[in-house]
């Protein structure tokens, strides 16, 4: 009986691959080796069945010695169907990338499972890991976690589904492990500052706060460096490195925290004198989207051990991997500090000084440039302490040893003169310090606080150019912003060659400020500058990359992305796109 089963089922074989034969293009003369194997196979058994039938015949072989040919030809016919399967699976599975790049229309759709079931059994499994307090999906938590009044990026139909606070790398991993399994995208979430739009959940899922982690794990005065998790502020870690006689020079915008400041490679004030927060950062820990934990490097300052993996990771926006722990480099904190401020007739007299104090070789900290809009609104919201000239105005700060701060404040304030300065204040005292400076810091609040009527919005971005082209292109932005009719502001990291526009706009007027950033980003690719200095890419500048860099280059940054994240689950659609424009959707959004 089990013979007569083999010899059948070899029969249905030869003659499965007889047909296929005889339908695969270029007929039975090109036959495949899956072919050929199979043939070869079922002969071999055919022929072996006519020989034990023989040999039982003749009685060479008891006829209870036939489970041995049974358990023979089972054998034989499972490795067929293994075969079989094992070659159907081959050609189905997806071919490697022969090429070095992603084009976007090479890469598949990502394909979330976003589904309220899934998403729904998820929560059992954060509950599990986290405990119930510490998974949140109240309304009020979902739409703080969507966005902010005071980024460029507006889009109230996105919000997470749930808010995940976890407390250590581990359960970071975990979290990532849940949604890796179940397909479920995820977005980072620190000090939420950025203006971009950089955590906006545009695949829904789920956010990641990482406001638990916000541990100083280590300093080490010794090496100048300190380890710390992603919910540290930068304000507080400077505020307690003071103690040591140490500080942290990068300086964004105030409630930034370590996290964010890493993803978007943000600098600040200080930038001019210490560089941007790339040069800060010694090793990462990151967990990747498949929950692996990796550290990027060990806390020397220097090592050529492979690649720089740190740098990919600083200013990717949480699109590679979520960061929860930093080892950042410190600093000794000058022996003396001040400021000073000089008011300009015209902000391009403003630019051409700073141009000539750069020339000078004069060792300033910094250099920023308020406009005579930016300087009103300062008086008008009444954030300071003092009324301001309304006149373009340059911020100096000076740092070294005491007798070398003076001599500095010295050299600029005859070439502020020369300059046409119509004004020149410095601070004597740390009170004076803190107050002439603090009218730079003010400066994207205190426009916000001219908002005419509720639904009014702001447009915060920032573009940077070579230095000798900076007095043309804010001369050109000014003169943009007052013909559009707009109440728009002008604040430079000039020293740097990097400004920021504020542009105030209600709904109706979205697309008059949409066209007099783009005007702007434009001018400064043609001057050879880029898209960003420091805010990053996020949803609105991922468009004007690749004439900044070339598509290539974008294809390649696209395909380090899938790389890491084939899934495409972490903060989904954020500096390059993964998907092509959808119908309707606004230009550079």
């Amino acid at each position: 009986m089990a013979s007569r089963l083999l010899l059948r089922t070899a029969r249905q074989v030869q003659q499965s691959t007889i047909r296929r034969m005889s339908t695969a293009p270029g007929g039975p003369e090109k036959r495949s080796f899956r072919s050929q194997l199979y043939d070869s196979t079922a002969q071999r058994v055919k022929t072996e069945k006519s020989q034990v039938e023989q040999r039982f015949q003749a009685g060479d072989i008891p006829r209870q010695r036939s489970n041995v040919s049974s358990t023979l030809g089972f054998a034989i016919v499972s490795a067929i169907i293994a075969i079989g399967f094992y070659s159907l699976g081959a050609a189905s599975a997806p071919a490697l990338p022969l090429t070095s790049t992603s084009p976007l229309s090479s890469i598949a759709v990502p394909q979330h499972n976003t589904a309220k079931a899934n998403l729904e059994a998820a929560w059992t499994d954060f509950v599990t890991l986290l405990g119930e307090a510490h998974v949140l999906t109240s309304e009020e938590e979902l739409i703080r976690h969507a966005g902010s009044d005071w980024s460029s990026y507006h889009n109230s139909d996105h919000k997470p589904f749930l808010i995940l606070y976890p407390s250590t790398t581990a359960e970071v991993s975990a979290i990532a492990k849940i949604c890796h399994t179940r397909r479920i995208p995820m977005t980072a979430f620190s000090g939420g500052t950025s203006l971009e739009g950089h955590f906006a959940p545009t695949r829904g899922g789920v956010c990641i706060d990482f406001s638990r982690m916000d541990k100083v794990i280590s300093l080490n005065k010794e090496d100048l460096d300190v380890v710390v998790q992603p919910a540290v502020g930068w304000e507080q870690l400077n505020e307690d490195l003071s103690l040591h006689g140490l500080f942290f020079p990068p300086d964004p915008g105030p409630g930034a925290m370590i996290g964010g400041m890493v993803g978007t490679g943000c600098s600040g004030t200080n930038a001019m004198k210490y560089g941007t927060m790339k040069d800060w950062v010694l090793s990462l820990t990151v967990v990747l989207a498949d929950g692996t934990i990796i550290k990027t490097r060990q806390r020397p300052r220097k090592s050529s051990a492979g690649y720089d993996l740190t740098r990919l990771f600083v200013g990717s926006e949480g699109t590679l991997g979520l960061v929860t722990e930093a080892t950042l480099k410190l600093t000794v904190k000058p022996q003396s500090e001040s400021v000073a401020v000089s008011a300009f007739p015209s902000i391009g007299a403003a630019a051409q000084a700073v141009a000539d104090i750069m020339a000078s070789g004069v060792p300033l900290a910094a250099i920023e440039l308020l406009d005579d809009v930016q300087m009103h609104c300062i008086n008008e919201s009444g954030n300071t302490s003092r009324q301001w000239k309304e006149a373009p105005t340059l911020f100096f700060k000076f740092a070294g040893t005491a007798a070398g701060v003076k001599e500095q404040i010295s050299q600029i304030q005859k070439m502020a003169k020369a300059s046409g300065a119509q004004s020149f204040e410095f601070a004597t005292s740390e009170a004076e310090r803190h107050e002439l400076w603090s009218a730079r810091k003010e400066a994207l609040w205190s426009v916000m606080a001219m908002k005419r009527k509720d639904g009014d919005r702001v447009w915060t971005t920032d573009v940077a150019v070579p230095l000798s082209k900076l007095p043309v292109i804010i001369e050109e932005t000014k003169k943009d912003i007052k013909q559009s009719g707009l109440l728009g502001a002008i604040v430079g990291h000039v020293g740097d060659g990097n400004f920021h526009s504020i542009i105030m706009f209600s709904k109706e007027e979205q697309d008059i400020a949409e066209a007099v950033v783009h005007r702007m980003v434009e001018r400064a690719v043609k001057l050879e500058g880029t898209v960003t200095g420091e805010h990053g890419v996020g949803m609105v500048k991922r468009d004007y990359l690749a004439a900044e860099l070339g598509t290539e280059t974008v294809d390649l940054m696209r395909r380090i992305k899938i790389s890491l994240d084939p899934l495409c689950l972490l903060n989904c659609d954020k500096v390059v796109r993964v998907e092509k424009k959808r119908p309707g959707e606004r230009a550079h959004t």
